[in-house]
């Protein structure tokens, strides 16, 4: 049996990076670009985690206060993401033109 390292956390925060940042890319609808986004926000949060353990840092303490703005950044996104489907009745990041000149 294969001992679990640093590198096997590593691998798995950079996949859900990856998995994150293309969703943010290639995604139009709004919902999808926050759930990648918070995909990145939790490989951000699997590295600090992951080095706090190798280290004997804080990181756990970096993960929470992250966990927390993903939380609030939730609520503010969909906040946003509910007034705005009420005005234009779509979820369409193509249509987001509302503050355009």
């Amino acid at each position: 049996m294969v001992p679990i390292t640093t590198l096997h956390y590593v691998i798995v925060a950079a996949g859900l990076f990856v998995l994150g940042v293309v969703g943010v890319l290639t995604r139009r609808n709004v919902v999808i670009v926050l759930m990648s986004i918070e995909l990145i926000l939790n490989a951000v949060n699997l590295n600090l985690v992951t080095f706090s353990r190798l280290w004997g840092l804080h990181g756990q303490v970096f993960a929470i206060f992250v966990i927390t703005d993903a939380a609030a950044e939730a609520a503010v996104g969909l906040g946003i993401l509910i007034a705005f489907f009420r005005n234009k009745e779509t979820v369409n990041v193509d249509e987001v033109d509302l503050l355009k000149w």
